[in-house]
């Protein structure tokens, strides 16, 4: 349905838009502080951005993978789809015809989407952000494809022959515009809005870009510094402790700043050139009361593809006494993804996302549920997610740091596997 985003409702009210203000604040406190701590260092104003120059480098490898994973994904499975279809009500072995189709499609999802990313990536050893872009890509348009498939192939399975006159293939153009559109359902059409002004798409796209320079000043200031010294000081429980909270304030920014350049900016930039309509992105998920609403409430749009394509699918299997094993799968799910993108984007393998999420995220889940009421609950979930932010962004620069300092020859697989900060000391 055609509806806005919660945050362009609330910024309409003055108290609400101060809270804006306020970040366009810190980021100017941020800038002048660099430049101040530059100019006492090196004796000169310096403006160098070599961080965002090193995390975005090679970029011309990014443009050309994501031509190449999008134009891919625009013709094979609506090709296979279509030859699929054209000889469907003909054919005397539609099980059998199904099943190979369904078997090509799995293996471009498998082994075109799934193996080649990851392949040019470590070949061409790519820097995170560039990494990030081109993982993040590949895990969308492999949802994109899975919701396209999925949905047109049950409403050819269910068409009847007296029916058979209906539109069974969708039109090149309205797939086309599913790949482009902010959104992982497949529908034929989606409300839409006229007359769009350009200054707004505009606008999205250059807030996305002040939240690049803000995550980069937060880096510069608050993250560096510290996990330099660190990385250099023996391990032990003090030092990952104040590590830890430490890291809370540089955790929560960075988590703000993905949600409003992601889920609001970035997101409603291109509803707005595609004139789509249905802006529910996300909903109020900072006054959750229980990880269960924060769960739902946090990233629409990935959650609503995880609950027609994971959960309710699961219940069609194994029917719907399995309730608790569809959520366990759901979590695991999205759990190895999450691990996933960020063990292909950093280089190593530390699962402290996979652990929160199974560990303490299904605990929390069960723990703190829909019918915990009241602004304490809200309080407690803060606090653990201002906690989990601290621990993310703690260990996982950690390690980043311990794998600069500390390369290993020849790994193990064993190796590859164990966390190099646990023995890596640095003196340099």
């Amino acid at each position: 349905m055609a509806r806005r985003s919660l945050l362009d409702e609330l910024f309409e009210v003055n108290h609400i838009r101060t809270i804006y203000h306020m970040f366009i604040a810190l980021l100017i406190v941020f800038i002048i502080s660099t430049l101040v701590m530059d100019f006492i260092d090196e004796g000169r104003l310096v403006l160098d951005f070599d961080l965002l120059v090193y995390a975005f480098g090679r970029f011309p490898i990014v443009i050309s993978s994501w031509l190449c994973m999008f134009l891919s994904t625009l013709l094979v499975p609506y090709g296979l789809f279509y030859q699929w279809e054209s000889g469907h009500r003909a054919s005397k072995h539609r099980v059998l015809r199904l099943v190979c189709f369904g078997l090509l499609f799995m293996s471009f999802q498998m082994l075109g989407l799934g193996t080649a990313p990851v392949y040019i990536v470590i070949h061409y050893n790519l820097p995170p952000a560039s990494r990030f872009i081109i993982i993040l890509e590949q895990v969308r348009l492999i949802m994109k494809a899975h919701s396209f498939t999925r949905e047109n192939v049950s409403r050819v399975m269910s068409i009847k022959e007296k029916n058979s006159g209906l539109q069974q293939v969708p039109h090149f153009s309205q797939y086309l515009y599913f790949l482009f559109a902010p959104t992982l359902i497949y529908r034929d059409n989606y409300p839409r809005e006229k007359n769009v002004p350009l200054l707004t798409i505009d606008s999205g796209f250059l807030q996305v870009l002040g939240c690049l320079f803000y995550a980069y000043y937060i880096f510069v200031r608050l993250c560096i510094p510290l996990f330099r010294n660190i990385s250099r000081e023996p391990f032990s429980l003090k030092v990952l402790v104040l590590c830890i909270f430490n890291s809370i304030l540089p955790g929560v920014l960075v988590l703000f700043l993905a949600f409003f350049s992601f889920l609001h900016c970035w997101l409603n930039a291109f509803a707005e050139m595609l004139q789509f309509a249905d802006r529910m992105f996300y909903k109020d998920w900072w006054n959750s009361t229980s990880f269960a609403n924060y769960y739902r409430t946090w990233n629409v749009v990935v959650h609503d593809w995880l609950y027609y394509y994971a959960y309710r699918d699961f219940l069609w299997l194994f029917t719907h006494r399995f309730k608790a094993a569809a959520m366990l799968s759901v979590f695991t799910v999205s759990a190895i993804v999450h691990e996933y993108v960020l063990a292909v984007c950093f280089g190593f393998f530390y699962p402290v996302l996979f652990c929160l999420f199974m560990c303490f995220g299904m605990a929390f889940n069960f723990v703190l549920h829909d019918r915990r009421k009241g602004p304490v609950w809200n309080v407690v979930m803060w606090t653990s997610l201002f906690l989990g932010q601290g621990m993310l962004v703690c260990l996982y620069s950690q390690e980043w740091y311990a794998q600069q300092h500390c390369p290993l020859e020849n790994p193990s697989f064993l190796d590859l596997l164990k966390p190099r900060s646990w023995t890596c000391r640095s003196h340099s």
